[in-house]
């Protein structure tokens, strides 16, 4: 523990200073997930100031919960929505181009078992490709059974006649999402997270501003702003009512779960993709940090909970349906990380199957000028960014200004990285990786089970608003979805090294563990 006598500069101390010091902002962001992040980045770089308030940690929720694909959307396609297909391949293009050290490339096999199958997938996916046009990242094509084998080794080889490769791409939701921080900070937009927005100003029945609570200190502060968007994902129906108590719900929030598995169930260059399950959605098993994500499930949710919690229905689902086309198939006791997101999906009219709800974003207007964006995924946050900064400087009387970020190279931007998932987990930081890799404890693995050294904490401490264990363990590294048990290990001494970075005592450190694991056993499968 750091001698109390020394105690560091709190990197948060200058953040709150910004926060909280300009009169008036032209744009401020409520939600640090791929929505608000990707509209605050778009109005910085647009040249607006912008304040971005986040209630919990940058991709706390849905954002950092996804199946960790850059994808158009095949089962769109075969919805009919070309024109969300189209948009949605024309963004996983240039994510490519703006961020190669976050995105990848990858082959995704689809399995055949029936004649008719390669015939049927083969056509949709020569579709996907001409969508995708001049930013397409491969051409999809036939493979005979040896080839779908030699691609995807564990491929239940029983009854397989072949199968359909098509291309899309792969990433980690939460550094692109600390990235797209990094990036905003980098155009001078100012962003705190553990900064719950309490309520609305409104002057002559105008949203005008809010009041938020910094969760640490308990303290509360206003601000004011030109523009008010409320970005907050499956949250933004709790937002809207600070500013009409009686508005009724936008959304009707659907569960997804995944698996993570070892690397040994898909050990090909490869992924999965099974286009249609028992319950209408696709099934992907996906390589992602030298382990494998196999998910989702779709499950109609009541209402939104911050840390959502798979059900014993959704977890044997994903188990049974991998056991069918993997082998050996995973079992339970296989199951490193279990984690459930929740899609913001906008009601429709008359009711709809989740399955059948359209992922395009919307943004709606109050009467009182809060502009709410929800809807949409990863895939396609930039165009959300640009849509919404359009209306917000039309409604605010801002200057209007062309977009720049189709061609925004973000943060630590760098094309020097491999092609190999698992060759370098250093490549998600792009060129911030030389920075981190000279720090002292650059050589000190945090856990043996896992990839991450203690100069990933403290660089995640001091570079890029960590405050928690959780912040840590959870979205800075990945260590809580990659092994659960194995984070619940580190986390006393992730707790040490926050608290030394942050002038903590010991006693501050124990909590922050005990407050960890209470959150980290809900990933574990017991």
């Amino acid at each position: 523990m750091r001698d109390m006598s020394s105690v560091p500069v709190d990197p948060r101390t200058p953040v709150m200073q910004a926060a909280t010091t300009p009169a008036q902002w032209d744009i401020l962001v409520i939600g640090g997930g791929a929505s608000g992040l990707g509209t605050a980045v778009e109005a910085a770089t647009r040249g607006h100031s912008v304040l971005l308030l986040e209630a919990h940690d940058y991709a706390k929720g849905t954002s950092s919960r996804s199946t960790k694909l850059v994808h158009g959307g095949v089962r769109y396609l075969a919805q009919g929505n070309v024109s969300l297909v189209r948009e949605a391949l024309r963004e996983r293009g240039l994510l490519r181009q703006n961020a190669p050290h976050l995105v990848r490339d990858l082959g995704f096999v689809v399995p055949a078992y029936d004649w008719w199958a390669g015939p049927f997938y083969g056509i949709g996916l020569k579709l996907y490709d001409v969508l995708a046009g001049k930013l397409n990242l491969g051409t999809s094509k036939n493979l005979t059974r040896e080839a779908a084998l030699a691609r995807t080794p564990t491929l239940q080889p029983e009854g397989l006649m072949g199968g359909i490769l098509y291309f899309d791409g792969q990433f980690d939701d939460a550094r692109l999402a600390i990235t797209l921080l990094r990036t905003l900070q980098d155009h001078g937009g100012v962003a705190l997270n553990h900064a719950p927005v309490t309520g609305l100003i409104k002057e002559e029945g105008k949203v005008v501003g809010a009041r938020f609570r910094d969760s640490e200190t308990g303290q509360e502060h206003e601000v004011r702003a030109k523009a008010v968007v409320n970005a907050t994902g499956v949250w933004v129906d709790e937002i809207r009512r600070m500013d009409t108590p009686d508005a009724p719900d936008m959304l009707s929030p659907s569960q997804g779960v995944h698996i993570v598995v070892d690397r040994k169930f898909l050990p090909g260059d490869s992924a999965i993709m099974i286009p249609r399950t028992d319950d209408g959605r696709v099934l992907f098993a996906v390589p992602w940090h030298d382990h494998v994500v196999i998910g989702t499930t779709d499950t109609a949710v009541p209402s939104a909970s911050f840390e959502p919690r798979a059900l014993a229905d959704e977890v044997e689902f994903i188990l049974n349906t991998a056991g069918r086309y993997l082998s050996p198939a995973p079992t339970r006791a296989d199951v490193r990380s279990v984690y459930a997101g929740l899609r913001p999906l906008v009601k429709p009219e008359g009711g709809a199957d989740t399955k059948a709800i359209s992922r395009d974003h919307i943004i709606r207007i109050s009467e009182g000028g809060l502009i709410t964006l929800t809807g949409g995924k990863w895939t396609t946050y930039r165009r959300m960014g640009e849509d919404t900064v359009t209306r917000a400087e039309g409604l605010a009387g801002l200057p209007e200004r062309l977009t720049l970020t189709p061609k925004l190279k973000l943060h630590g931007w760098s094309d020097q990285v491999s092609t190999d998932e698992r060759a370098d987990h250093w490549k998600v930081y792009g060129t911030d990786a030389e920075r981190i890799q000279v720090m002292p404890d650059a050589g000190i693995q945090l856990h043996p089970d896992l990839p991450y050294t203690e100069a990933e904490l403290r660089w995640g401490i001091r570079m890029e608003g960590a405050r928690t264990v959780e912040d840590l363990l959870s979205r800075r590294t990945r260590a809580l979805l990659l092994n659960a048990r194995a984070s619940m290990d580190a986390a006393p001494r992730t707790a040490a090294i926050l608290a030394e970075e942050l002038g903590k005592d010991e006693s501050w450190a124990a909590a922050a563990v005990q407050e960890y694991r209470a959150v980290a056993a809900g990933y574990v499968l017991e």
